[in-house]
């Protein structure tokens, strides 16, 4: 019987791709292609996998370079839409391609929900700035990452932000949203849209928005409003990590991203719910129903994120590992090798590596972090 063909659309390398999903691909014993518009950075990091340039950006050139596909699956947040467009194309299960460029661009997502909030698109001829409730959220229209987003208090600011950053894409503003900073992970299979878990999320102090800590805790009363926001946008196929603010018993959404959780938290997911993730993302892909859901865990998690605290090159970190200490298992992996360089930004692109934990309780599993903090040392020259 031949086996079943996945292709994987990608752009950059990433780890949730290289050591999540290619080796879940393996397990259910898929014929994978990796489609890519960089395919010499794939081929260096696995040269034995089929590997074939395409402009992924484009559905049209997805459709004409796979040939008799059994899933089309993408893990890039800039790549569901034309990935969605070609599994539609082939008739193959998949994310409804509006619904993906609806959760892609912000101000798209905002005026689809109508929640009433401030929002306008920087260059819009219609949006007339005098009346905006300052302090405003700058932002990227489609952007990832906490990359150029900053806090403005007022227009003169505002409009020194945009000149610096918006050669690069275009911008939004929304209104600054109070509340504490949540996730809700979720998976569906186009019918039931299941709740996987939630993190608390810590900040970096404004007016930059680095998420510096997430914390396992039980999902908000008020995510039940965010499930229907989530429906309004048509989400429910596959896995969506959603970001949200909850005020005043009101639950507003930050972002939504269409695929895993991602800096390496993903992997922390699937061992916290003992949950086989990556393979059952890719069975959804195949047209196969959600697995049972897992059974209830005691456990608890902590990601913190070591952030560079200036320019220049990393010259020393500790090695990619895991250890088991008083119950608590702490996971490292680098998110830069040593020796590259380093220019701060304030965004997520600032993280040198990721420090995950699992144990019985919180406070064992912050001390073994602590501990593993004041171990290590991650210099910059």
């Amino acid at each position: 019987m031949p086996r079943r063909r996945l292709y994987v659309v990608a752009g950059k390398v990433t780890d949730s791709v290289t050591y999540g999903f290619l080796p879940a691909a393996d397990r259910l014993g898929l014929d994978v292609t990796v489609l890519t518009d960089r395919p010499a950075e794939h081929e260096r990091t696995y040269p034995r996998r089929r590997i074939v340039a395409c402009d992924v950006t484009d559905f049209r050139d997805i459709v004409n370079t796979v040939r008799a596909p059994d899933a089309i699956f993408s893990n890039s947040d800039h790549l569901q839409a034309p990935t969605a467009l070609a599994a539609a194309y082939f008739g193959l299960p998949g994310k409804d391609w509006r619904a993906a460029t609806r959760t892609k661009n912000k101000a798209l997502m905002r005026r689809h929900l109508g929640d009433g909030g401030y929002v306008a698109e920087l260059g819009d001829p219609h949006v007339d700035l005098a009346g905006a409730p300052f302090p405003l959220v700058l932002k990227p229209r489609e952007g990832v990452a906490s990359e150029d987003v900053v806090l403005v208090a007022d227009s003169a600011e505002l409009a020194a932000r945009a000149a610096e950053i918006g050669h690069r894409r275009p911008l939004m503003v929304e209104e600054y949203l109070p509340g504490g900073l949540h996730t809700l992970e979720t998976i569906g299979d186009g019918r039931e849209l299941r709740v996987l878990g939630s993190f608390r999320t810590t900040l970096s102090p404004p007016p930059y928005f680095v998420e510096e800590r997430l914390e396992w805790a039980p999902p908000p009363p008020e995510s039940g409003q965010v499930l229907d926001q989530l429906r309004a946008l048509g989400v429910g196929f596959g896995t969506c990590h959603t970001e949200f603010v909850v005020h005043a018993g009101r639950a507003r959404l930050i972002e939504v991203n269409y695929r895993n959780i991602g800096d390496h938290c993903d992997f922390l997911l699937a061992d916290l719910l003992g949950l086989p993730l990556f393979d059952d993302v890719l069975r959804l892909h195949l047209g196969e129903p959600l697995s049972e859901p897992p059974h209830a865990r005691n456990r608890h998690a902590i990601v913190e994120y070591v952030l560079a605290g200036r320019s220049g090159t990393l010259t020393a970190a500790p090695e990619p590992g895991e250890r088991v200490a008083g119950g608590v298992r702490v996971t490292y992996r680098p998110q830069r090798p040593v020796g590259s360089a380093v220019a701060l930004s304030h965004t997520n692109r600032d993280y040198l590596g990721t420090i995950a934990a699992i144990g019985p309780d919180p406070a064992a599993v912050a001390a073994t972090i602590a501990c593993f903090r004041a171990e290590h040392v991650w210099e910059i020259t």
